[in-house]
């Protein structure tokens, strides 16, 4: 097994399968922004995916500001495909404070 395959501890977390995964989204108006891919969270029955957004100034495995997208839909095999930016903020608050708590041992927060 590779030094950076991370598990998941907690069974409502599911961490990325290797450190600096990036992922390209579009958004409505076209734009695309790379983002780090940091881990899964499952709360009330909905799943959210947390990134870091990744450029020059911020290089994958840097740390910076955190976003919450939901999963909308998932393909055949279970593998998120759809996501949306978590607007709620209470919703966001909720899911980042269950990220805190399942990714404590993979992640520093301040």
């Amino acid at each position: 097994m590779a030094e950076n395959v991370r598990t998941g501890k907690h069974p409502d977390f599911c961490p990325p399968v290797e450190e600096g995964v990036t992922l390209v989204f579009q958004d409505e108006s076209g734009e695309t922004v790379s983002l780090e891919f940091l881990g899964i969270v499952l709360l009330d029955g909905r799943e959210y995916g947390f990134f870091m957004p990744v450029d020059e100034e911020n290089p994958v495995l840097s740390s910076g500001e955190v976003i919450a997208l939901e999963v909308l839909e998932v393909d055949d095999e279970g593998i998120p495909e759809t996501f949306e930016l978590v607007e709620d903020e209470a919703v966001a608050e909720a899911a980042y404070e269950k990220f805190q708590q399942v990714a404590k041992d993979m992640y520093q927060f301040a």
